[in-house]
């Protein structure tokens, strides 16, 4: 009887300790995606959740800090709930710099934390020619100003033109004194209008204008010329008019819409439409462009006139 009590209390024992019973608690499984299109203050990241851990995933995000094994005391963003893939971006970074980033996903359990990787932000480039500052983007492996050129050497009214010389121009100044140019709120948004002839030679030294063909990997880096503008066009309402639906600027590229100059003396559609030139002739009058479109997120190509029309550069780094 003695014998039978025993075996009873220790089977009641064994099953107390039971791991079914009292399970210990399990954190989430997350991963840590890819750093793209850095620039020198933004990124872009973001994890996928794989499990919740038995329990519902309240939060997810990346956390960062120019410091390894960064936690969410760091800085962080938060981007929904649940199971699967999401993309954060990152602000506020400082120029030059290495961070560190890892994913994250809470429950009730506790966080848990991604693979941890590391990128360096982009040192911005100083044109020596003039002391301007330019921000700039990686995207794929181009490294792109992220601001239309403002190089001005000279400027021209509107009314003149030129087929074989280099003209600068101001959207909407009609005179041709450089300073006063300068010190327009346009020209500090939107920089510089170039013929052909300038925008061949009026990237700095390490830099030139993109060819055709630099333009199209670009485009097709960012999902094809369908999708492709929605990426590189700046964010809400505050330069381009329409409707924004699609429009994220994600790649960084923060294109604007500066208008473009006519061979008939005038300016037009600022705030409509951003034209950039290409270093591809078409024919022996005309050379290969892109330009957004305030209410569409395609980016077209198109070839224009190339010694009267006064446009946008982006330049690119060789």
């Amino acid at each position: 009887m003695k014998k039978l009590v025993l075996l009873l209390s220790m089977g009641l024992l064994l099953l107390s300790c039971d791991p079914q019973e009292n399970p210990d608690p399990v954190i989430p499984s997350v991963t840590t995606g890819d750093v793209t299109y850095i620039t020198t203050t933004t990124a872009i990241c973001g994890g996928n959740v794989t499990a919740d851990g038995g329990a519902a995933v309240t939060a997810r995000g990346v956390c960062w800090s120019t410091t390894q094994n960064p936690t969410t005391a760091n800085s962080k963003t938060t981007n929904g709930t649940g199971l699967g893939t999401y993309t954060s971006v990152i602000t506020g970074l400082s120029p030059n710099t290495t961070y560190y980033v890892r994913a994250y996903a809470t429950n009730a359990n506790g966080i848990a934390y991604g693979e941890q990787k590391s990128f360096k932000t982009q040192d911005g480039f100083t044109d020596s020619r003039d002391g301007k500052v330019y921000k700039t983007v990686t995207i794929g492996s181009q490294v792109w100003m992220a601001e239309n050129l403002a190089y001005l050497p000279a400027v021209s009214a509107p009314t003149s033109g030129s087929t074989i010389d280099p003209h600068y121009y101001v959207y909407g100044y009609n005179d041709t004194d450089v300073d006063a140019a300068k010190a327009t709120k346009i020209y500090t948004i939107f920089g510089v209008l170039y013929n052909w002839p300038a925008a061949l030679t009026a990237c700095p030294s390490g830099w030139h204008l993109p060819s055709d063909e630099e333009w199209t990997q670009l485009s097709d880096y960012l999902g094809g010329q369908n999708v492709a503008g929605g990426t590189m066009k700046e964010a809400g309402p505050s330069h381009w008019l329409g409707s924004d639906e699609g429009v994220t600027n994600s790649s960084g590229f923060t294109a604007l819409p500066g208008g473009w100059r006519s061979g008939r003396g005038s300016f037009y559609n600022i705030g409509y439409y951003g034209y950039w030139w290409s270093s591809t002739e078409w024919d022996e009058n005309s050379a290969w462009t892109r330009y957004l479109h305030y209410d569409s997120s395609k980016v077209f190509r198109y070839n224009e006139d190339k010694k009267d029309t006064g446009f946008s550069v982006r330049c690119l780094r060789d």
